[in-house]
């Protein structure tokens, strides 16, 4: 169990942040932050896996009549079956990437999924959140 003292340098955030990933040349997309997930997720399109262990992908940067989108090519981390909320199991790829919210950057592993469906094209999990973040689920975008 975590002190208050531990706990009084946690950064507040709220349950819809902008998040950044530099190595991948992503600025400020808004995320969903979900304490009910383990593991961070983005939306990613035209995923192929290369014969040199890597990874390319489209992160849909702006949603719009015409989209923008940023490639990335990274290497693989490895693969994983995530069950769903619907509890459908689902074979993903993992990444690792820095991910900066709030002014910290974090080194964090993200699996990659379509999110069409979904409003917000993120998801930070608790894995993410952990030992750094609160979570004010009555606000948005704090910081």
């Amino acid at each position: 169990m975590e002190s208050d003292a531990g706990k009084a340098n946690l950064i507040r955030i709220g349950w819809l942040e902008r998040v950044s990933f530099p190595e991948w040349g992503v600025n400020k997309i808004i995320a969903k932050i979900d304490t009910g997930a383990k593991t961070s997720s983005i939306h990613a399109e035209n995923i192929t896996e290369r014969e040199d262990g890597q990874i390319e992908f489209d992160v849909v940067t702006k949603i719009n009549r015409e989209h923008t989108w940023v490639r990335v090519t990274c290497p693989i981390t490895r693969k994983t079956t995530v069950r769903s909320s619907s509890g459908r199991a689902q074979t993903r790829y993992v990444v690792t990437t820095t991910i900066v919210l709030g002014g910290i950057s974090k080194l964090v592993e993200i699996t990659l999924n379509s999110r069409k469906k979904m409003l917000r094209r993120m998801l930070v999990g608790r894995s993410t959140l952990e030992g750094t973040f609160v979570v004010d689920a009555s606000e948005s975008h704090l910081t």
